[in-house]
């Protein structure tokens, strides 16, 4: 075995001569005014809110809530883009309500936005379990869901509507049993606008025969230029990605980018995102850039069955009160 080499030893640093301060003239990020304050039985959910910590997730948390309202008592827009994930967490009668109110003004849906909600109204239920059929070759063919949204798509194209409005129509016309609970058709006859943006292959009813992609694309990309025509009036109003990991956050950065070429001032707005974690194109398109220059970007990461509806009863009780 080896001797171990010849070298004087390392001696402690001396710390009789280091230079402190006083902490009272100290920068602290936490104070005890900032920490939470314990519930009180039978209290209102307003004061619920109020007793949060002013830290972190839940300082974000209310101002969230506080943009909305801000958006909603100076006529301002709230665009609400979400993944069908909100739709099949049971999420669409609280949309439907925040659209009621006037508080949510446009909605932005990705192509499985237009499945999940469709078979909602007409079946009232949703979401197949893939992996029990993906390997018979029966995932995606739900005869009523490709052949009802096939025929909405026809519409889009003779009619030259937006495939968000030409859904919410097909499915009031027909008059569909479950529609109470339908994001789509409620916004149709609210007059709220529905921009649908599809990416062709990632939606089932892109695999049946009565699918016409050159009408859904067309369709797709006139809810592009409405959804741009909303962004250019955006600023004091909120942005809201739910969801959405990509395509979304996409669209979103395109339409701020045509506004602003157009001439439209979009400085002063709120972005937040809303998801399990932190994906990086939404941290960047939604919370990240759009915000830059004198905008506000927020994200705030839970269960949307579980945050969604927080905010949602914190705006209207702090509208109420």
């Amino acid at each position: 075995m080896n001797k171990p080499p010849n070298k004087p030893p390392v001696n402690p640093m001396d710390l009789s001569k280091i230079r402190t301060y006083s902490l009272a003239g100290r920068k602290s990020k936490v104070c005890a005014s900032d920490f939470g304050r314990p519930w009180k039985a039978g209290g209102r959910f307003d004061e619920f809110l109020d007793r949060l910590p002013a830290i972190l997730g839940a300082a974000d948390l209310r101002r969230v809530i506080d943009a909305i309202i801000s958006a909603k008592k100076n006529k301002k827009p709230v665009i609400f883009a979400m993944g069908a994930h909100v739709i099949k967490v049971g999420l669409s009668p609280l949309i439907i309500d925040l659209m009621e109110k006037g508080i949510i003004t446009a909605v932005v849906l990705n192509g499985a936005g237009i499945i999940h909600d469709f078979e909602i109204a007409f079946a009232g239920r949703t979401s197949e379990d893939v992996s029990a059929v993906l390997h018979g070759g029966d995932f995606g063919m739900a005869k009523e869901t490709g052949e009802h949204l096939g025929c909405a798509i026809s519409m889009a194209g003779e009619k030259n509507l937006g495939l968000g409005e030409a859904v919410g129509r097909y499915m009031t016309e027909t008059s569909l049993p479950h529609l109470d609970d339908s994001i789509i058709a409620r916004a149709f006859c609210l007059g709220v606008p529905v921009t649908v943006h599809v990416a062709m292959g990632t939606d089932i009813i892109h695999m049946h025969p009565g699918f016409d992609p050159a009408a859904a694309g067309a369709a797709s990309h006139k809810d592009f230029r409405i959804l741009a025509s909303i962004v250019a009036g955006l600023s004091g109003g909120v942005f809201i990605n739910a969801g959405s990991a990509v395509i979304l956050p996409e669209v979103f950065l395109k339409a701020v980018s045509l506004a602003i070429n157009l001439g439209h001032d979009i400085s002063d707005i709120t972005c937040v995102n809303l998801d399990f974690i932190r994906h990086y194109r939404p941290m960047t398109n939604v919370v990240g850039r759009p915000a830059q220059h004198g905008g506000i970007g927020i994200s705030l990461v839970g269960h949307h069955e579980i945050m969604i509806p927080l905010i949602a009863a914190g705006v209207i009780e702090k509208l109420a009160s």
